[in-house]
């Protein structure tokens, strides 16, 4: 019989693979559409390397060695079970927050040629529903990896990344979308209805 240990490990590599496989198509049309504003460099650069080290690096490290060791704690059927749910729940959305945005998408601080401001569907209430997918996939981690370190790193991580963007990118927004932005964001939540 599999361990919950080795289960919760099989189905975070299931999620990350997923995850790569609903992004790769939005990625491939996404980079063809022509760059009105580029942020990527620098500071974003860097952020975005911090949250891979804590959404991938680490848990890899622990999937693949056990290490480190010391930070490991017995598996929970409770905890391993709210993984699985918010792991379907992050993919979901994930999946939505693509289609809707289509090319307007980017992995960084981008605008592309004759952006759009996408405020129906999926971000109809939410700004940022893909930060909300990625904070679900860090959950998702840390509810399937028992281990303090490799399971809560992709909340560090992903916190590092969205606390640290969450203005600049609303103000790239707002100063491309002017009053459309404001109105926009007067009547809608930043990640999560009700809450923030």
């Amino acid at each position: 019989m599999i361990s919950l240990v080795t289960a919760g490990k099989a189905l975070w590599v299931l999620l990350v693979a997923s995850w790569y496989l609903l992004r790769r198509p939005f990625d491939r049309r996404a980079r063809r559409a022509k760059l009105t504003v580029d942020r990527r460099r620098g500071a974003d650069m860097i952020r975005l390397a911090i949250s891979l080290t804590g959404l991938g690096i680490i848990p890899v490290i622990y999937i693949v060695t056990g290490q480190p060791r010391f930070a490991s704690y017995q598996a929970n059927p409770l905890l391993f079970t709210l993984g699985i749910l918010t792991g379907i729940a992050a993919l979901v959305l994930f999946r939505l927050t693509h289609k809707a945005l289509g090319q307007m998408w980017s992995v960084s601080l981008q605008l592309k040629q004759d952006h759009k401001l996408i405020t129906t569907g999926i971000y109809k209430r939410v700004r940022h529903p893909m930060y909300t997918a990625f904070w679900l996939m860090a959950l998702t981690q840390a509810l399937l990896l028992p281990n303090y370190v490799a399971g809560l790193a992709g909340l560090v991580g992903f916190g590092f990344l969205f606390f640290s963007r969450i203005r600049p990118e609303e103000a790239m927004m707002e100063e491309a979308f002017g009053d459309e932005y404001h109105r926009y964001r007067a009547r809608t939540w930043r990640v999560l209805p009700f809450v923030y």
